[in-house]
């Protein structure tokens, strides 16, 4: 299958559905409106979005039907990039090639986009009848035992040496229990079985740190242009906990490629509909952005 092209063609079809769930009320300020906004239709590759689909559709379900949760997937990520830019956690100028949202809106009104995206996601999955065990498993992917508290592992990290263990822990929590969520979720959507949901948990971790890694390494070697990010090598200049700075750059890649190698093994027992999530793994640390 051309991977590129089944990524598109699902990037475009969660847009489409974003568009439609941004239907705020009246009494939102329109300023904040705006700022939501400008994050959230900035583009990106909606990974976390088109996994859930995609894990969705092996187990037979809908794209319809796992919709809702792939873009309530989308709003809490953009939230969690709207406050990674601030000036006190990574303090980035640019972000998928345009300026940050605090330097278009200001920190406050920043801080107010994100907290906004966060509940608008959760009332997106309320409203549209998400099963408990779905929403459970998302706020568990993104809260203090998932990517909240491994970004506040990540800061109190920074400056200090770290080892392989200590890292992978922050990383499995910072973007590893999101993706797996995402992965998970939308199996959950096509009421999979025990079985596939076991093999689709172990894709998610595995496929999960690995893109952590694989971003890790675009920040060392990443063209800014495609990156769309100002500048490379910001992990280094912060003391950042990243995985070049403590294996190098070519065990990282080795460690990745591993790690993909086991995502696909996890989906030994689905057929052909599973070759989409085969191919995002293999994306994941080929891409270049």
């Amino acid at each position: 299958m051309n991977i590129k092209s089944y990524l598109e063609k699902k990037r475009e079809r969660v847009n489409r559905a974003l568009a439609g769930y941004l239907d705020f009320s009246p009494e939102t300020p329109p300023r904040l409106k705006e700022a939501i906004q400008y994050s959230l239709e900035a583009g990106g590759k909606r990974i976390r979005s088109i996994l859930a689909m995609a894990s969705c559709e092996a187990c037979g379900g809908e794209e319809e039907k796992v919709l809702p949760v792939a873009c309530a997937l989308e709003m809490i990520h953009t939230f969690s990039l709207i406050h990674d830019d601030l000036p006190a956690m990574d303090n980035d100028d640019l972000r998928r090639g345009r300026p940050t949202n605090h330097k278009v809106f200001g920190d406050g009104m920043a801080v107010l986009a994100g907290d906004g995206l966060l509940a608008h996601a959760f009332w997106l999955l309320a409203k549209t009848g998400t099963p408990a065990e779905v929403m459970e498993a998302i706020a568990w992917g993104t809260g203090p035992s998932g990517m909240v508290g491994g970004q506040a592992l990540d800061l109190q990290a920074e400056g200090k040496k770290l080892n392989i263990q200590d890292l992978e822990r922050i990383h499995r929590l910072k973007t590893g229990r999101l993706i797996a969520a995402s992965v998970t979720s939308g199996a959950r959507m096509a009421n999979a079985a025990p079985g596939q949901l076991e093999g689709l948990q172990k894709y998610g971790q595995a496929v999960g740190l690995a893109f952590q890694i694989a971003d890790d390494i675009l920040n060392v070697e990443g063209s800014p242009k495609e990156t769309g990010k100002q500048k490379t090598g910001s992990d280094q200049k912060r003391s950042k906990a990243a995985y070049p700075g403590l294996l190098g750059l070519e065990p990282s890649r080795t460690k990745a490629n591993r790690l993909v190698e086991e995502a696909i093994a996890s989906l030994s027992i689905f057929d052909d509909r599973g070759d989409p999530l085969r191919e995002i793994a293999r994306f994941i640390v080929a891409r270049s952005h």
